[in-house]
């Protein structure tokens, strides 16, 4: 039996339970992993919640699709791993059929990355999907370049983190928007060239200010909803105004309606489409593992919590008060 979070209806942290559950051996292409760290991001709440682009398709289910540990046991497919040897696991998968919120998990090896040397478990819980987020959007996807601008909602979570050094790693020129003052320090520390609080400034104004009147090649947004009106007008001509979150909650317009904008170009974004491509895959893990070994890219991790906090951690994230991603240790 394997401790592992499950929940048994929709609806907010309280739902989480911490149960023993048979866990069985791994298929053909699956590993099982012992889970020594857990990364949580905002998907899982939507998930558990009933608000996700996956309905949940039956109770009790799983949860979390970020992890790092150590590969137990291989299928008999499974080729390229060892028992034995630390890995991360990245999201590539429906939440529906694998979770990894557990002690030990079975996950897909299409969905597992050696862990680069010198990383450890939380680290290697914190990394990947924040990167190959900012990563499969603005690079595979945007073809960002040196010299470029992106505008970041929501900078302070860990996308938004690692979108800055995505950007500065490339030559391209981060300016961040948080709601109030209270995170703009640490936006600038983290490498941001602006920081926009967008309680007291016009984002408008201040990002055209900042570009010479161009506008910004990318905006990568976390937030949606009527906010994209404002967002879209510093969209240069030419660039790509990027949704990968909805974090309002609110339905988003489409410009084009509002302001009459009809060369934006507005699409939305999911690590899904980086992911589930060997390709993008392979190319985002090149990038990221470069990144870390040169010290051009760094996790940043806000808190660490134990796996019978799952509750407290939830909430702490979904309160939206930290600067990084929020980690949960599995204490075996």
């Amino acid at each position: 039996m394997v401790r592992t979070v499950r929940f048994h209806e929709l609806g907010g942290p309280e739902v989480l339970r911490l149960e023993d559950v048979e866990l069985g051996e791994p298929g053909p292409d699956e590993l099982l992993i012992r889970v020594d760290a857990i990364g949580l991001n905002r998907a899982e709440a939507l998930f558990r919640g009933g608000r996700y682009i996956e309905p949940v398709k039956e109770l009790p289910a799983r949860l979390g699709a970020e992890a790092a540990g150590v590969v137990e046991a291989l299928g008999a497919r499974v080729t390229g791993f060892e028992a034995g040897q630390a890995v991360s696991v990245v999201p590539a998968f429906s939440m529906n059929d694998y979770g990894v919120y557990a002690e030990r998990a079975i996950v897909p090896a299409a969905a597992v990355l050696s862990r680069p040397e010198g990383l450890d478990a939380v680290a290697g819980a914190a990394v990947w999907m924040p990167y190959l987020t900012a990563y499969g959007a603005l690079v595979e996807v945007g073809g960002m370049r040196a010299g470029d601008t992106v505008v970041l909602t929501a900078a302070s979570s860990g996308v938004g983190l690692a979108a800055i050094q995505v950007a500065r790693r490339v030559g391209a020129v981060p300016i961040a928007t948080t709601r109030t003052g209270a995170k703009r320090e640490a936006l600038l520390s983290a490498g941001a060239a602006e920081v926009i609080v967008t309680d007291d400034e016009d984002v408008v104004e201040r990002v055209l200010g900042a570009t010479a009147g161009r506008g910004a090649e990318f905006v990568f947004d976390a937030v949606a909803g009527p906010g994209v009106l404002n967002l879209a007008q510093v969209v240069a001509p030419g660039g790509t105004l990027f949704l990968y979150g909805a974090l309002s909650g609110e339905a988003t317009p489409y410009p084009w309606f509002e302001l009459g904008m009809p060369a934006l170009n507005m699409r939305t974004y999911t690590v899904h489409e980086t992911t589930r491509d060997p390709r993008r895959l392979r190319r985002g893990e090149a990038f990221v593992a470069s990144g870390l070994g040169s010290g051009a890219l760094a996790p940043v991790v806000d808190r660490v919590f134990g796996l019978d906090e799952i509750v407290e951690a939830r909430r702490y994230l979904e309160a939206g008060t930290q600067v990084g991603k929020i980690v949960v240790a599995v204490d075996h």
